[in-house]
């Protein structure tokens, strides 16, 4: 069994994210295809308790190790514009 860390930031959600996300909820509960800008809005990843939108980090985060542990630094200078949050966590 393996563990991968997994670094992700995201935007906070706008008013427009919201309606997207109640759009693609309220398909999801009545069984009914989820439309396709949805889908594409999200990048094909259900929103689930994202708080926003999913942001790549590009070169804000480069792998870190040193002889006992490894990881991932983020330079919070190169952050992509209007990042709030980051997550980050094992699966």
């Amino acid at each position: 069994m393996s563990v991968s860390l997994h670094v992700t930031a995201f935007r906070p959600a706008d008013e427009f994210w919201h309606r997207m996300k109640t759009i693609y909820d309220t398909c999801e509960k009545s069984n009914i295809p989820i439309p396709k800008e949805v889908n594409e809005f999200f990048g094909w990843d259900p929103p689930g308790d994202k708080p926003g939108m999913e942001v790549k980090m590009g070169e804000s985060m480069a792998e870190w190790y040193d002889q006992y542990r490894q990881g991932y630094e983020i330079d919070v200078t190169k952050l992509p514009k209007g990042i709030r949050y980051i997550r980050a966590y094992l699966s």
